[in-house]
């Protein structure tokens, strides 16, 4: 995801796309680095799970292929990235098209309980996320191959998944404020609307990941419909998917599992770290090795810390 080489296929970009390289190309470059934030994340979020949201492309490529849950939070991640990116770009004043929210048209926080904020004045101020920039340009860029052909149940899908990856950013935004006044007191408190943390966002959609709907086309080619008997629709910030997952206990390139042997696991949680969830009832094996980190630091005036190098020693156990 390198912005140049994402600019030099734009024959293949949709126009959207292509018009972003033309004509605003940092916006590219803040794309490229949403991605890599939106990846990082997934890798952290599924690190304990079989598919653990390798970045190893010929692998990645093709889950990416597929339509199943991995492939809707993998958009979703992705898109909330390039939305967070982007925005935070502006606030930091790295773009010229975008700032500070505007907040002149928004009515004055409420004020919050608390000791000392009786009879306080409220205003908006400081430097609120311009949060709907970013949602537009993560949109334009990220759903516009999937609008080519949006009547395609797996474009449907994808389009969703992209929505509510940015919703994740754009609905949870949080108040901060400031106090001012002679000797801490809070005579006039400024208020800005800040995004949530991105570690938040991932775990928001991890949890979406968990909850995430099985549909299926209609008949019309335009709307997409729950699989099972009474289950509710889903909303725009749930994950949908039309495809069940491999089980990714075996390397098959196919499906882009890696499989697991090798994986370090947890001999005595039963989560999907695991040993017997994450090693596919193959066992596991324990392992000591031997590791060197720094130890005994010291800090010399002025101004250089040196360490001593200490050897480890760690049990692991290891997926046969």
């Amino acid at each position: 995801m390198d912005p140049n080489s994402i600019c030099r296929k734009t024959k293949r970009l949709a126009g959207k796309q292509a018009e972003l390289c033309q004509l605003e190309p940092e916006i590219v470059q803040e794309v490229a680095k949403g991605t890599k934030l939106g990846v990082r994340e997934c890798q952290y979020q599924f690190r304990f799970r079989r598919w653990n949201c390798t970045s190893h492309s010929k692998y990645f490529g093709k889950i990416l292929q597929q339509d199943i849950r991995e492939t809707a939070f993998v958009y979703a991640i992705t898109a909330a990235g390039v939305s967070h990116a982007i925005t935070q770009a502006c606030s930091m004043g790295e773009l010229l098209q975008c700032g500070c929210e505007l907040t002149r048209s928004r009515a004055p926080p409420l004020p919050t309980a608390g000791p000392g904020t009786e009879g306080t004045a409220w205003e908006w101020g400081g430097c609120g996320d311009d949060v709907q920039f970013g949602y537009e340009k993560s949109q334009q860029f990220m759903d516009a191959k999937s609008k080519k052909g949006k009547n395609d149940i797996r474009a449907l899908i994808d389009l969703h998944n992209n929505e509510a990856g940015r919703l994740a950013v754009r609905s949870y935004m949080r108040t901060e404020c400031k106090c001012h006044g002679l000797s801490g007191s809070c005579t006039l408190r400024t208020c800005w609307r800040k995004m949530p943390h991105f570690r938040e966002v991932g775990d928001r959609l991890l949890e979406r990941f968990n909850g995430a709907f099985k549909v299926m086309g209609g008949n019309d080619g335009k709307t997409l419909i729950p699989v099972g008997d009474n289950i509710k629709p889903p909303d725009k910030q749930d994950l949908i998917y039309s495809a069940d997952s491999p089980d990714f206990c075996s390397a098959n390139r196919k499906t882009g599992s890696l499989g697991t042997r090798g994986r370090i696991c947890n001999s005595t949680a039963m989560d999907t770290s695991g040993c017997d969830l994450l090693c596919c009832g193959r066992g596991h094996r324990d392992e000591t090795v031997v590791l060197e980190e720094n130890c005994l630091c010291r800090f010399h005036w002025c101004c250089v810390v040196q360490c001593r190098k200490c050897s480890v020693r760690q049990e692991l156990s290891l997926c046969v």
